[in-house]
């Protein structure tokens, strides 16, 4: 076969690939697009003067910005304090969390017990049942135990998951055991060999839950909303709740307060990012 013959051949291979790729980048810019249209309009909005976020007709662009509505939104409700609530809340459940997964997921990987497999496949059966069904249950507990409005009874309750575990079990799978049996020989105990090799060979497996965990807890709206009742442990999603129940619906400070609260999510992800990435294409590859 002639190198114009070949040429002709490969070429529209090539072009069908580029082409390809091209309407690939094209869809993931659109499909981007349309998830930040309305944190674009949220941003607006909340730049906007009263008359003009409550007009029939609204322009979403403001005619003329308003940056006090900033002072304005933390002078109405404390959101300063929901917001540490909210970190408190979120960095308790998800420290919490990570340890006692991490613990779990290391005995069910590693450790040779009678109905190991049993026990573990009831425990993934749990991710089935809806979380709206144990509420009250975790309700009726939490009141017995008088942890209303506390933090323990704010955080405890969410500091063990399936879902956590699974996720580290999969990963510790995929760690070959003669790491541990070299540090076995070298004098490091079962405990010794978990901290000192295991764990760190988990970062990514484990900053991916920690991730995944600090984002949902710090968006938790039902369990705060039942258990909080008072601004010293309410959180910013329940505290946007109370915002729109004492102030009306004044959307351009409502939606100010709510893009604060979504600030420090943005700054999370994009410091850790490199981190979640790596985790979910690592996590759960190597299990056997």
């Amino acid at each position: 076969m002639t190198t114009e013959a070949l040429t002709t051949e490969v070429l529209p291979l090539t072009t069908n690939k580029v082409l390809q790729r091209k309407l690939i980048v094209f869809a993931c810019f659109l499909v981007t697009g349309m998830t930040l249209i309305p944190v674009v309009m949220m941003v607006l909005v909340a730049f906007q003067s009263d008359a003009e976020s409550m007009a029939a007709k609204p322009s979403f662009w403001p005619s003329s910005w308003h940056p006090e509505n900033l002072t304005r939104a933390f002078e109405l409700v404390p959101l300063g304090k929901y917001l540490l609530n909210t970190v408190y809340f979120a960095a308790g459940t998800t420290v919490l969390e990570t340890v006692t997964a991490a613990l779990a997921a290391y005995a069910f990987a590693r450790l040779n017990f009678p109905g190991r497999t049993w026990l573990f496949g009831i425990y993934l059966a749990t991710l089935m049942i809806p979380s709206q069904v144990t509420l009250i249950p975790q309700f009726v507990l939490v009141a017995k135990l008088h942890g209303i409005d506390t933090w323990p009874g704010m955080i405890l309750p969410h500091a063990f998951t399936a879902l956590g575990v699974f996720l580290l079990r999969q990963f510790f799978l995929g760690i070959p055991r003669d790491y541990e049996e070299a540090a076995r020989l070298d004098g490091a105990n079962r405990w010794q060999a978990f901290v000192r090799v295991i764990v760190p060979l988990a970062v990514p497996a484990i900053a991916t839950l920690a991730v995944f965990k600090f984002i949902g807890q710090w968006n938790n709206l039902l369990w705060p909303l039942i258990i909080s009742n008072s601004d010293a442990t309410r959180t910013a999603s329940v505290g946007l709740q109370v915002f729109q129940d004492t102030n009306g619906t004044q959307w351009n400070l409502l939606l100010m307060a709510a893009t604060v609260t979504t600030v420090p999510l943005i700054i999370l992800f994009f410091l850790t990012q490199r981190w979640f990435v790596r985790g979910i294409t690592m996590s759960g590859l190597g299990g056997r």
